[in-house]
């Protein structure tokens, strides 16, 4: 794996720990396709450090979870003109 995708990974990583961001936002923070952080955090990060792999992913269930909610809720701000 070359240095800067290394680097990138576990920049991502924290990132998505610290904040709890979707993979949308993670994605629009570091300039990059939410297919990159998708796989960033679910398939390098488990290979270069399997700690932050287990926050991470905890991270993404529970977006995964409530992601209607989110959907939901752009949807009634989205007709009320907010």
């Amino acid at each position: 794996m070359n240095d800067h995708i290394y680097e990138r990974v576990l920049e991502i990583a924290k990132y998505v720990a610290d904040t709890k961001a979707t993979v949308r936002s993670a994605a629009d923070h570091f300039n990059v396709s939410k297919s990159t952080v998708h796989k960033d955090i679910t398939e390098r990060l488990r290979a270069i450090n399997a700690g932050m792999y287990e926050e991470v992913s905890e991270v993404l269930s529970y977006n995964k979870a409530t992601r209607h909610l989110r959907g939901g809720d752009a949807t009634r701000r989205k007709y009320k003109g907010e």
